[in-house]
């Protein structure tokens, strides 16, 4: 019986010859006289075993025809052998995408790979290769700008062709809304950015966020897990690698009232804002749903612009409404059964079951910290007598006194307040008054009347 061919490796070789080349099949033992012959050459051999011979290569060109021969039983089949140096194949890569950053490991699959010199992703050389077989090479790809790009392998026969890998942009975080909460957890944070499609982790420091939904390529809100008083770097993970990090303070206490972009507003209304002299706003000044704004000039905004219903007062009155509500949730740690002229208070949230009144001064005693937190809870009305003053001493600032009213605020002739305002219904802001805080107006009118009111 003639023996079979099944195998040559490699199956090429330069045209000097006196290389060696693995035969690999059946039949090659016990066999009469046997030869082995590229084209019509005959070569020098050795039998390994009765499925394997490794032969000599005579010098040659072009491509021949590798066939054994055994006296009395007949020839085999061929198998072609290259004299000179094959083009590499690629058929496949494994995975397809990874980060822009670079670094992903990439398996190659094809055909000559032997002798590859060089991978390239879009132009830009592998960072590192190796060649593990004829039909495989292991690459780490470089950094490259996202989108897809086409990989080669270049050998001395040649550049292969191309086959697809696709970089993943490297996701980026800017902010995280709000940017504080407790310790305990649970505090629903939305996380801007770019590149977040396809976020397969959010974490906190090094904790894992429990509960996260991405909302678009540029937005994730994500639940804040339990952790230890202190800031963290906030990051988000996708295919295309871990985002910078954004700070979220875990704070132990009492924490502000987050009121999100109406933030940058000193006055934002809902029906109308009106002014009756020469105001003074420090910051964003606007009315949504309404749109007339009315008396700027002789008022001026200066650090800041005016947002007649447009889509930034828009957002701004959807966050008042969030942190009206998350005002009139906090637990009381303290109520208010007189008027608070002549009192010194320290952190905590006061509540009236009725109005708040303000007669005098009313001292607030951060003591010693610049993140203590004072909040005043009004069942209606807060109203302050002439003259009156909100005095702030030991850390405490206006940044974090919030006054939520359950009506309107009234504030009286040439009162000193400090503090953000958030009225259900309307505020009124008597003449001379000053304001170290915001006035917001959730459902009515904010009415001016030669006034100072600066964004804390």
């Amino acid at each position: 019986m003639a023996p079979t061919l099944t195998s040559l490796n490699p199956a090429f070789g330069p045209p000097a010859g006196f290389n060696s080349v693995v035969i690999t099949g059946s039949g090659f033992a016990n066999v009469g006289p046997i030869s082995v012959l590229f084209g019509t050459t005959a070569t020098t051999f050795t039998i390994d075993s009765n499925t394997q011979l490794t032969a000599i290569v005579p010098p040659g060109t072009g491509t021949v025809n590798v066939t054994v021969q055994v006296l009395l039983d007949g020839t085999s089949n061929p198998l072609p052998y290259t004299y000179g140096a094959l083009v590499p194949a690629l058929t496949s890569l494994n995975p397809a995408s990874g980060s822009a950053a670079g670094g992903t490991t990439v398996v190659l699959t094809g055909t000559n790979l032997t002798g590859v010199t060089s991978v390239s992703f879009g132009g830009t050389s592998a960072t590192s290769f190796t060649v593990n077989s004829a039909t495989q090479i292991t690459a780490v790809t470089p950094a490259h700008v996202a989108g897809a790009v086409q990989v080669t392998v270049t050998a001395p026969g040649g550049t292969s062709n191309g086959v697809t890998f696709t970089y993943i942009a490297v996701p980026t975080l800017a902010s995280a809304v709000p940017n504080s909460g407790p310790p305990v957890g649970g505090t629903v944070v939305v996380l801007t950015g770019t590149g977040l499609t396809g976020t397969t982790a959010v974490s906190f420091g090094a904790t894992p966020a429990p509960l996260f939904t991405v909302n678009s390529d540029t937005q994730i809100t994500v639940l804040t897990p339990a952790h230890t008083a202190g800031a963290v770097q906030v990051t988000a993970t996708t295919p295309g690698g871990t985002s910078n990090g954004v700070t979220f303070t875990y704070i132990s206490g009492l924490l502000p009232v987050n009121v999100g972009t109406a933030s940058t507003f000193a006055v934002l209304g809902a029906a109308t804002v009106t002014n009756g002299g020469a105001t003074a706003i420090t910051g964003d000044l606007g009315v949504s749903p309404g749109t007339a704004v009315t008396g700027f000039p002789p008022g001026t905004v200066t650090s800041g612009t005016i947002h007649a219903g447009d889509a930034t007062a828009a957002q701004a009155h959807t966050d008042l409404q969030t942190a009206y509500l998350d005002a009139v949730g906090r637990i009381p740690t303290g109520f208010v059964l007189t008027d608070l002229g002549g009192q010194t208070l320290t952190s905590g949230v006061y509540k009236a079951v009725a109005g708040i009144g303000l007669t005098g001064t009313v001292t607030l005693d951060g003591q010693g910290d610049p993140s203590a937190v004072f909040i005043f809870q009004a069942g209606t009305t807060l109203i302050t007598g002439a003259n009156s003053a909100v005095n702030l001493v030991n850390g405490a600032t206006a940044a974090n006194v919030f006054w939520q009213v359950g009506s309107s605020a009234t504030l009286g002739a040439d009162t000193d307040l400090a503090g953000t305002v958030l009225a259900f219904t309307s505020v009124t802001v008597s003449a001379g008054t000053t304001a170290d805080g915001r006035i917001l107006a959730l459902n009515g009118a904010v009415t001016l009347d030669t006034n100072t009111i600066t964004r804390p």
